[in-house]
């Protein structure tokens, strides 16, 4: 396990196919960039209880396509801001996928996904690939994050991996 492998368990907030951009953080919230702004608005409109209930440390569960619609940040900002400690679904919209690692966001591929129930407590280990639910024992396997997409999550996303770099070659 990396640095930012949710070890601890977190519940499961299970989510359908062709979840957008839009349904994560609605339009109308995108006049801040603030993470903590942004998290207390995600998912107002699709599970309004969402922003309200969901605790540091829990886990996103989508199911196919998981992301799409515009290329704005602010989707995965909004749930870091909220404390999500990852996503897992069984496929991303690229850009979603690629904007959650440039910011940390842990992100997981795993075709199982569908297999998690919204309040399952789960956590993920993306070294490797697995999904662990706790609530039923099963470990999912997934696509494990490439070595060098594993050190942008772990530095925190791209900003804080290219100031260490630069750093490191000063």
């Amino acid at each position: 396990m990396t640095d930012r492998d949710a070890a601890d368990p977190g519940r499961a907030w299970t989510f359908g196919d062709d979840i957008d951009t839009d349904q994560i953080i609605p339009s109308r919230f995108l006049v801040s960039s603030d993470p903590v702004e942004l998290g207390e608005h995600a998912f107002n409109d699709l599970r309004p209880e969402f922003s309200e209930n969901v605790a540091a440390g829990d886990f996103v569960v989508g199911g196919t396509n998981f992301g799409s619609g515009s290329s704005r940040e602010h989707a995965p900002i909004s749930l870091v801001g909220a404390g999500v400690a990852g996503v897992v679904a069984e496929s991303f919209a690229r850009i979603f996928f690629r904007n959650a690692i440039n910011i940390g966001l842990p992100v997981l591929i795993c075709p199982d996904a569908g297999r998690i129930e919204d309040g399952d407590r789960i956590h993920i280990e993306i070294a490797n690939g697995r999904v662990v639910n706790h609530t039923t024992g099963e470990t999912y396997d997934a696509d494990p994050l490439p070595e060098f997409l594993q050190e942008l999550v772990d530095q925190g996303g791209l900003k804080p991996y290219t100031r260490k770099k630069l750093e490191s070659d000063a």
